[in-house]
């Protein structure tokens, strides 16, 4: 079976590797550079698994940066493009889906189309009338970025959103690709799908704000917080998973997705999902604090990326602790070896990690490292259980 996937991020080609196994796939991105590297059997993003299976598995798996020629034939057109949350408009910016939305049905118009990326709830009925097709089909994707691979081969739940027999020809090529033994799949109307990605990820950020929350109130307070999570997590309803503190909450998902949900329903009584988009923004204010209460001279970011194993740094929390140092005043210098850029937010990148680490007063570090370990008085971090 033919398959085209628009997009080389976490999602696209995640996808692309997972189904290439049984299918023949054709990945399309606007980037030249991606679509050589992936040609060559090199993974464009940060992913073990990814990186691993391009390497050593036999996949029917080819990419270009011509859309039309991917769509030709294909029996299902996946789209895994970039949606964008627009502060403007308050609304996710769907422009990229809907541009491949409108080549697939010119070009094939008898393919089925999937909308992987994230989108507000009511788009896909929206494109559906559009268009006057109701081979369009929104499939929310579960990943964690850095473990994209790891958690299409084994899924916590396949949810489709649609109960037509295309629909669950697709449920089954994802079934087939997993190597889990068993793989929950849930049928549902499109609107119910889409609020499922929103509704799971704002869940996900309201533990992260808990977490972050009860992390500074230890802190403040001089306890130790590492002691009150692992008591708290001692209870089984809590569990002591998703519980490591951070700056905030970030990356691909989280932040758009916590603020869509807002919009969506806002006509809805919702003190609890605004709690958690106001929690993120006071945690990054209260960490600012900290750094500051040090009196540094200089502030040094070891890393913009958002967690271990991601080589994304889009809304990392981090760049907002940023933006409040630099906010009074005090200069700030930044390592991170996956930016290629001479500054970032008007800030220094330094290439030397010894350096780096030479110039700095204080190093913040929103995920703790060994490579900090010579400099540990110097070093700002709530990571509490990522190098124990």
């Amino acid at each position: 079976m033919k398959i085209a996937v628009f997009g080389i991020g976490y999602v696209g080609l995640s996808n692309a590797v997972l189904l290439a196994q049984h299918n023949s796939v054709a990945a399309v991105d606007l980037s030249q550079d991606r679509v050589a590297q992936l040609n060559a059997r090199t993974s464009p993003i940060e992913d073990t698994e990814i990186e691993a299976w391009l390497a050593t598995k036999t996949l029917d798996l080819s990419a270009t940066t011509d859309g039309a020629a991917a769509c030709k034939d294909a029996r299902f057109i996946i789209v895994a493009t970039p949606t964008d949350y627009d502060p403007e408009t308050n609304f996710f910016n769907t422009s990229s889906v809907e541009a491949v939305i409108k080549l697939a049905l010119d070009v094939n118009p008898s393919a089925t189309i999937v909308v992987k990326s994230t989108v507000p709830v009511g788009f896909t009925a929206r494109v559906r009338a559009l268009y006057g097709s109701e081979d369009i089909i929104f499939c929310p994707e579960f990943l964690r970025e850095g473990q994209a691979l790891q958690d299409n081969l084994y899924p916590s739940r396949i949810v489709i959103g649609s109960r037509r027999d295309e629909a669950k020809v697709f449920a089954e090529l994802l079934v087939e690709g997993a190597l889990a033994d068993e793989v929950p799949v849930l049928y549902t109307g499109p609107a119910e799908a889409e609020s499922i990605k929103l509704f799971a990820n704002t869940y996900l950020a309201l533990r992260v704000a808990f977490f972050n929350e009860l992390d500074s109130y230890a802190l403040a307070e001089n306890m130790n917080a590492r002691e009150i999570i692992e008591g708290v997590g001692l209870d089984p309803r809590i569990g002591t998973h998703y519980n490591n503190p951070s700056f905030g909450y970030g990356g691909y998902c989280l932040p758009k997705d916590t603020k869509q949900l807002l919009a969506n329903f806002s006509a809805v009584p919702q003190n609890l999902m605004r709690a958690v988009v106001d929690a993120n923004h006071t945690r990054k204010d209260f960490i600012a604090e900290r750094v500051l209460a040090r009196k540094p001279k200089v502030v040094g970011i070891h890393r913009l990326v958002m967690k271990a194993g991601s080589d994304n740094f889009r809304q990392s929390s981090v760049q907002g602790v940023i933006r409040r140092i630099l906010a009074e005043g005090v200069k700030v210098v930044i390592f991170e070896p996956a930016y290629e850029e001479e500054t970032f937010l008007n800030c220094t990148l330094v290439r030397d990690l010894d350096a780096f680490k030479k110039q700095c007063d204080v190093i913040v570090a929103n995920r703790a490292s060994d490579d900090l370990s010579d400099v540990d008085d110097k070093v700002f971090t709530r990571d509490i259980f990522g190098l124990s």
